[in-house]
């Protein structure tokens, strides 16, 4: 424990990353202060943009990914014999920051993104469907819209087409995602 100025002791971050070779991984990455930077097509291209960069030079495939204003939800597998995602997140962000005009904090970073993401290692088949919903269904959760159908900036409506879901679902909550919240 370490002791502030304010005399409380908080735990010094201890970032332990979980990286298993071949496995999907479900990720959050949120905007600097949740600003709304991803409004538009034009902003959402950007970052399918440096997606497209990034995946050429460090290859990955997306199984699902929703993008909201403030933030983004996907899931990504790896090579086999790769679990540097780490870095593509770097790359990808650091495309995405020098596309876009923004103030500098302290640091003379952009503020763009919040400094770190979120990642969880997806351990069997019910909890990748778990994830999948909850991606699908965070426009809903948000307010955005009353349907996954309804907002273009989501895997959903590929998953449709490939009948991995009926385009009717997430108009009312999945029992399948109540006690998640990857915000």
């Amino acid at each position: 424990m370490r002791s502030t100025s304010t005399g409380y002791k908080h735990a010094m971050s201890n970032y332990r990353r979980c990286h298993e070779h071949g496995s999907p991984y479900f990720f959050t990455v949120v905007t600097y202060n949740r600003r709304r930077i991803f409004e538009s097509e034009s902003a959402v291209e950007l970052l399918r943009s440096a997606f497209r960069t990034v995946m050429n030079k460090h290859p990955f495939t997306i199984d699902a990914m929703v993008v909201l204003p403030d933030h983004l939800h996907c899931i990504w597998q790896l090579p086999d014999d790769d679990t540097d995602f780490s870095t593509r997140w770097m790359l990808i962000k650091k495309q995405v920051s020098a596309s876009m005009k923004s103030e500098r904090n302290h640091r003379g970073e952009k503020e763009i993104w919040q400094r770190r993401f979120w990642e969880h290692l997806i351990r069997n088949d019910d909890d990748y469907h778990r994830h999948m919903d909850y991606i699908h269904y965070n426009p809903v959760k948000h307010g955005y819209v009353k349907s996954p159908a309804k907002w273009p900036f989501s895997s959903f409506r590929k998953m449709v087409t490939d009948d991995l879901y009926d385009a009717n679902w997430g108009t009312s909550k999945p029992d399948t995602i109540l006690d998640m919240n990857y915000e």
